[in-house]
């Protein structure tokens, strides 16, 4: 692991949201606990921050949202039960839960928007660059450097204020994303000036969205604390990093490579294409969910 990727240890996880567009499934769970093969979509988030050298994790959480911490506790119990019934497999499932991570948790009471949901890790992160990864967006990631390996780096040797991970859309789809504005010719790593948060169909500045991954340095909780309530009257994300920006303040993007996706588990179409991709990759299961699926198909 290189050596600057040391020098990033925190994480804001925010997982308070409502999920209503997966309704009624998430009335009593949350969306960050759907299985998506075999794991809860949070664990993958999770995995890919400690992949990344993450080791405190802050999770924003709200209500309904006990399943969350209880995943992640350690269970004496179960692990003692498997291990008198000889469980071996099962007893390395749980070895997530086993490690040196930290995890803390913080309630976001009343829905208040994204940006005051990071808002609320200001303790915890001190003066510290830390990173940002929503709960309900999963990055799969093939190659030697992950995303967020990529912007951690970006971050550290740029000295930027806000470092992105953004994702090529088609043109049609851009109305459902945050959009940036480059500042510079597009590579996998640029500048921008500006971002455009669900812009009206025709107007996007590009095609590239952002893909709910950020590396922030401290500055941002002073830009949250005078962004003014936005749509909906909560405080958003995207418009403290336009206050940055308006400060003179460096903002980076990272390009998603052509082996990396994005998972939105935020609606049923885009949870399905996840639960079924990570299903078919299963080492044991995949190939007989395969079979299915053909047989179904054909």
């Amino acid at each position: 692991m290189p050596s600057s990727l040391n020098q990033v240890r925190k994480a804001v996880i925010p997982v308070a949201g409502l999920g209503t567009r997966l309704l009624p499934v998430t009335k009593s769970q949350p969306k960050e606990m759907l299985p998506v093969g075999r794991k809860p979509a949070v664990q993958y988030i999770v995995e890919e921050l400690e992949a990344a050298g993450i080791r405190d994790m802050l999770l924003v959480t709200g209500r309904k949202k006990t399943a969350i911490e209880d995943h992640f506790d350690p269970d004496p119990e179960l692990r003692q039960r498997l291990t008198a019934a000889g469980n071996t497999d099962l007893l390395e499932l749980l070895n997530f839960a086993e490690n040196d991570t930290a995890f803390y948790y913080v309630r976001q009471s009343t829905q208040s928007g994204n940006g005051d949901a990071v808002r609320l890790g200001r303790r915890f992160c001190g003066d510290d660059v830390f990173v940002v990864a929503f709960g309900d967006s999963i990055i799969k990631s093939n190659g030697r450097k992950s995303v967020l390996d990529r912007m951690i780096e970006t971050h550290l040797l740029r000295h930027s204020s806000c470092t992105v991970a953004v994702e090529r859309v088609p043109e049609e789809d851009a109305p459902k994303y945050g959009v940036v504005v480059p500042a510079e010719p597009v590579d996998e790593r640029f500048d921008i000036s500006d971002l455009v948060e669900k812009p009206a169909r025709g107007t996007a500045p590009s095609n590239l969205a952002i893909a709910a991954r950020y590396v922030f340095s401290p500055e941002i909780f002073d830009a949250l604390d005078v962004t003014p309530p936005g749509k909906g009257g909560e405080v958003w994300l995207a418009d403290a990093i336009r206050i940055l920006l308006k400060q003179g303040r460096r903002v980076t993007c990272v390009t998603l490579n052509e082996g990396e996706q994005r998972y939105d588990i935020g609606n049923f179409e885009s949870y399905y294409r996840a639960f079924v991709d990570f299903a078919l990759a299963d080492e044991r299961y995949g190939y007989l969910l395969r079979q299915y699926l053909m047989r179904k198909l054909g």
